[in-house]
């Protein structure tokens, strides 16, 4: 019988047939197929085959069980040498059918038999993803290791010209003396594209297997009971928000202003972007992007993509208009109120479009539709046959200096909807009695180092392209990239509990520049959507002076290196239950936790809030300690409410008339302000 962790030998080498040698930990392996299970291709001569693949060429040989085999003929709308879209409306519902597939399947065993008969039929890509999503969801496989697509489609992350050196690598040298072969820090564009200054972090590759990985966990398509989770709209606008935020410091301290947002689809993009990535479906370059191109109606049924920028402009009115009058209209005709507790989860519902969206003919497809006018800016008709850019996919995404300009515009509709509701009442929603921040400080781990001062710097790590090297020789060859560091450090906040009892309460901590990319001073009105979270935890106050030492390794918006760029061959020999191997996956990664800031110095505030902890709980038997639980403001916990029942963003998600955020942290004593500065160092640091 195949096991759990024998599936994720189906992930290995996507484009070759699943009869080929993988390997694990115990050497080469061969998944032994039935005879009804080889396509076409190579049905007639499958006892060759067979005898090719003897076992005394494998270290182990994993028998694949006849099962009642499914009718696939629905994928075949995804050819496998055309690209999978989770943008297009269409992809999503075909993906949402194989998904459902998955799940259904009795038990591992034939799940792995009837992913085994899928995989040599179904886009490759989709594959994955859907066979991803599946074992997301399942109670049997959802604690199981899923591989990285980085490592099983190197293509989408790492330069072109790698790949012959690493073939050759694979080739000829020995296994054990390979030497990794070097991933150029700047290579889609030179110092002449100021937007290149950024490319360090739209093209970080963990930062983009995090939107990966978080739309595996959040499905926009599929059965209900995977896609309908705890404010799971909500989740949608936290997120992305954070991720506009991130860059938007980042692009401050390179002295560039916010990015633009594209409130009109009709307007000139001037942002140009040469990806210089490969398409693995069909070995081509994901197309370029010129500058200063406008934006065309996409008339292309073949790809199952026709709509008007029209369309983009009705669907983004309704949504405005829905907000200002304070309800959605449902399908039943029924208006559904847009309270402050359930109104930012259903308008998060509408602009991405799930199967959630309470009316999608009504509210239509806008975000996605937007990604995919964009994605077709090249070739919007078909007329030159080729495929969608990188705005477009899921993993490469994060890349285009578009996508923050367009995520720019639809946070800029969630914050429409929190502009209807009221500031944060001081004494009953901000304040916690008794709870008096003293100080708030941050400090390198590193003995003799001032306080509140940060130091980030490059560091280098490797990811394993072997499993990603179709039809070639097996074995491990590794690409080194380049990625941003920062120095450990700890956050220290003292805080006075006068209230005689103990009290618990949540620690959240944030931070956001004090100056734009002038120098000049930014007032709270601004500052309040460039604030980005650091931590968010519950802590037990004694009566009298606490102090609260956090590290940043601690941190619940990230997860750790090693669960980002995760290597399952390596996670298969650590002890079960370890928590840098217990892969939950979907988190910020923790490199980018600090911002990189500036040579000479970029200065942020930095905010603590003690909230009450009767105000935050919702009674779901959350536990911190779990190692799943981290990352939790970005991505829930698997299977549980969302732990924290204060809309995700607070206490800054709704506008407040206080002038600086000095102003706002004296509103109560349980809310304090710290100074950091942030320095970068242009070296590299080794990995310890």
């Amino acid at each position: 019988m195949a096991s759990k962790k024998d599936l994720s030998l189906l992930f290995q080498r996507p484009f070759e047939p699943v009869f080929g040698v993988k390997s694990d930990e115990s050497g080469k392996v061969r998944v032994d197929v039935p005879p009804n299970f080889y396509t076409d291709k190579y049905k007639d001569i499958s006892t060759e085959i067979e005898s090719r693949f003897g076992e005394d060429d494998v270290n182990r040989t994993v028998p694949v069980r006849s099962v009642a085999l499914p009718n696939l003929d629905f994928t075949n709308e995804v050819p496998r040498n055309k690209s999978f879209c989770i943008f297009n409306k269409r992809h999503k519902q075909i993906a949402g059918k194989l998904i459902e597939v998955f799940l259904d399947a009795p038990d591992v065993d034939s799940l792995f038999s009837i992913a085994s008969y899928a995989h040599d039929r179904v886009n490759p890509l989709m594959y994955q993803y859907c066979l991803s999503v599946a074992m997301q969801h399942r109670a049997d496989t959802q604690d199981q290791p899923i591989p990285s697509i980085a490592e099983t489609f190197p293509n989408q992350f790492v330069a072109p010209q790698v790949f012959p050196d690493a073939r050759e690598e694979n080739n000829f040298v020995p296994e054990g003396v390979r030497r990794p072969i070097q991933i150029p820090l700047n290579y889609t564009a030179s110092e002449k594209e100021e937007e290149q200054r950024l490319a360090y972090f739209r093209e970080d590759i963990g930062v983009n297997l995090h939107h990966w990985h978080w739309h595996l966990v959040y499905p926009a398509e599929g059965p209900e009971r995977i896609v309908r989770k705890d404010r799971r709209g909500e989740l949608f606008y936290f997120a992305h928000a954070q991720i506009i935020a991130r860059y938007n410091i980042e692009r401050l301290s390179h002295r560039l202003g916010k990015v633009r947002r594209m409130n009109n689809v009709r307007e000139v993009i001037p942002e140009g972007y040469f990806p210089k990535i490969v398409r693995s479906s069909s070995n081509q370059t994901y197309p370029p992007r010129f500058s200063n191109i406008t934006l065309s109606d996409i008339d292309r049924p073949e790809d199952s993509v026709v709509v008007e920028l029209s369309d983009l402009e009705r669907w983004k009115n309704r949504i405005l208009e829905a907000i200002d009058q304070g309800f959605v209209i449902n399908t039943a005709g029924q208006q559904i109120p847009l309270d402050d507790v359930r109104g930012i989860d259903i308008v998060g519902d509408m602009v991405e479009a799930s199967i959630l969206t309470p009316n999608p003919k009504l509210y239509g497809d806008w975000h996605n539709m937007g990604h995919l006018t964009i994605a077709y800016s090249h070739d919007p008709d078909n007329r030159y046959l080729e495929q969608f850019g990188v705005m477009g996919d899921l993993a490469t995404v994060m890349r285009d200096p578009t996508f923050y300009r367009w995520h720019s515009s639809v946070d800029h509709i969630f914050q429409k909807f929190k502009s209807t509701l009221q500031p944060y009442n001081t004494n009953t929603q901000l304040n916690f009695d008794g709870i008096v921040v003293q100080s708030l400080t941050c400090q390198m781990n590193q003995r003799n180092t001032p306080a509140n001062v940060i130091l980030t710097y490059w560091q280098r790590g490797q990811l394993n392209l072997g499993a990603g090297l179709d039809f070639g020789p097996q074995g491990n060859v590794f690409a080194e990239f380049t990625h941003l560091q920062h120095a450990p450090f700890t956050w220290r906040i003292e805080v006075n509990n006068n209230s005689g009892t103990p009290r618990r309460g949540t620690c959240r901590i944030w931070m956001c520049p004090k100056n734009d990319e002038r120098g000049m001073p930014i007032g709270f009105r601004e500052q309040r959507l460039l604030m980005i979270e650091m931590d968010r935890f519950p802590i037990t106050l004694n009566p009298g002076l606490n102090t609260i030492n956090r590290r940043d390794e601690e941190s619940n918006v990230t997860i750790p290196y090693d669960r980002t760029f995760r290597n399952i061959s390596a996670a298969s020999k650590r002890p079960v239950g370890e928590e840098q191997f217990n892969f939950c996956g979907c988190g910020w990664p923790a490199h980018l936790l600090m911002p990189k800031g500036s040579p000479e110095g970029f200065t942020f505030d930095t905010f603590v809030m003690i909230s009450d902890f009767e105000g935050d709980n919702i009674n779901d038997n959350y536990d911190p300690a779990d190692p799943c639980a981290d990352s939790y403001p970005f991505c829930g916990i698997r299977n549980k409410l969302y732990p924290d029942r204060r809309a995700m963003g607070y206490p800054f998600d709704r506008p407040h008339p206080a002038g600086t955020v000095q102003d706002f942290a004296n509103l109560t004593s349980n809310m304090g302000l710290g100074e950091l500065t942030i320095r970068f160092n242009n070296t590299y640091v080794a990995r310890t």
